[in-house]
């Protein structure tokens, strides 16, 4: 078993060296993670800088990119072989609801998924590492459940656990759920900076709007551990049909005719 692991908090992050400690009980770990903290890059690549592979004293690879810089170089040269299975984390603090959009951590994960290999982001859900151990040890547990299940030589897939900070026997079962909501983010923080320009930081993330029975939210709140299995996929096929109609009544076109109003006529997308 040949697992690849990664996170967003960078090589150094407490999260990465538990998880790499846990694994390699069980199968081989190779750690390739960006150099510094990349929180909230999403599935960012690179394109525009030279990127340069270091190796730390303990034999983790870092990457001056991003965490789907790291995935990405991995797969496409820097590895001699084919990884079972991808592993991002552990994340310090919750990746649950729309903060998949933004992860980094996802996002390295999921990089792993488009090339075609199973993956899973790990992460607590509250910030400073408490009970980090049996974070990374529940993580295990988990790796080796989908192992002896045969799930990790399947097609590929992903998912998304959120380990709630809890010692391992206080640990509530595994729950499958889907992704909750979170309010809009909190107002933009603004300071003035020494020469007397106006400087922004991006607000903390909102409370959580949707944490119904069911979700994420809602299952890490009871104490268990919250797995969310993820596509890429962000065709609306819910309103596809409607959008179909949509088209089909604009004759196939969105530009408008040029003798005519650009307002005219003009059709109203589904609500």
């Amino acid at each position: 078993m040949k697992i690849l692991l990664s996170n967003d908090d960078g090589f150094q992050a407490p999260g990465i060296v538990a998880v790499y400690e846990a694994l390699s009980k069980i199968a081989q770990v190779d750690v390739i993670a960006p150099e510094h903290n990349n929180s909230a890059k999403s599935n960012a690549l690179t394109l525009n800088a030279p990127l340069y592979v270091h190796q730390a004293s303990n034999g983790f690879r870092y990457i001056n990119g991003t965490p789907a810089d790291c995935m990405h170089i991995a797969l496409t040269g820097l590895l001699d072989y084919r990884p079972d299975l991808v592993v991002s984390g552990i994340n310090n603090g919750a990746n649950m609801g729309d903060d998949t959009i933004y992860s980094g951590t996802v996002g390295a994960a999921m990089e792993g998924y488009l090339f075609g290999i199973p993956a899973i982001a790990f992460s607590q859900v509250e910030k400073g590492w408490a009970e980090l151990e049996a974070a990374a040890d529940k993580a295990r547990d988990l790796v080796s459940a989908l192992m002896r299940g045969r799930l990790v030589q399947d097609a590929p897939w992903l998912l998304n656990v959120n380990i709630p900070n809890l010692p391992y026997r206080e640990l509530g079962a595994v729950r499958l759920c889907r992704l909750g909501r979170r309010h809009a983010a909190e107002r933009v923080i603004t300071q003035v900076s020494p020469r007397g320009e106006t400087m922004y930081w991006i607000g903390a993330a909102g409370h959580a709007k949707d944490d119904s029975e069911g979700t994420d939210f809602h299952v890490v709140m009871g104490g268990h551990v919250a797995v969310t299995p993820l596509k890429v996929d962000l065709t609306d096929h819910d309103n596809f049909e409607q959008w179909l109609s949509v088209v089909e009544r604009m004759g196939g076109s969105l530009e408008p005719m040029a003798d005519q109003d650009p307002d005219e006529g003009m059709v109203r997308a589904p609500a």
